[in-house]
């Protein structure tokens, strides 16, 4: 059997709780940046229903080869508008992942003085993912963070 680990990644924002949480659920604002590097988000993909019960659903294309896209359909489990979202999807077309794999994903936003630390947990994962290794630092990431 292969062991499996959740992912864990916390990062600081120089801005209020209101805009980082918005670039998660704003289907233009999650498009400019979602995705590992290499990969681009179609905003005619992002489907965000920020309830519980709701979609946050987007479709990741590789830069380099169009054809290899990475669908993500997943159902809020658990929404608390700036402060928390859950979601459950199944894997399909992720590296390393068999499709059909159950993964959750959890983002909590917390205000810190004058701006807003993200801490994200996601899994089972059955190995450590390099792109799940550079979420912090993603360039589009921070490009987001200089644009709002």
């Amino acid at each position: 059997m292969t062991e499996q680990f959740s992912a864990h990644a916390t990062h600081r924002f120089a801005y209020p709780v209101q805009d980082v949480y918005r670039a998660f659920v704003d289907p233009a604002q999650l498009a400019l940046w979602f995705g590992p590097l290499g990969f681009h988000v179609p905003v005619a993909t992002v489907e965000v229903d920020a309830r519980v019960g709701g979609a946050w659903n987007l479709t990741m294309v590789s830069n380099d080869d169009p054809g290899w896209a990475s669908p993500v359909q997943s159902t809020l489990q658990e929404v608390e508008e700036n402060r928390i979202i859950v979601g459950t999807s199944t894997a399909e077309g992720i590296p390393g992942i068999e499709d059909g794999t159950p993964l959750s994903l959890t983002l909590e936003f917390a205000e810190d003085g004058d701006g807003t630390v993200v801490t994200l947990t996601q899994g089972p994962f059955p190995e450590v993912s390099s792109s799940l290794r550079t979420w912090p630092s993603r360039p589009p990431l921070v490009a987001w963070a200089a644009a709002v």
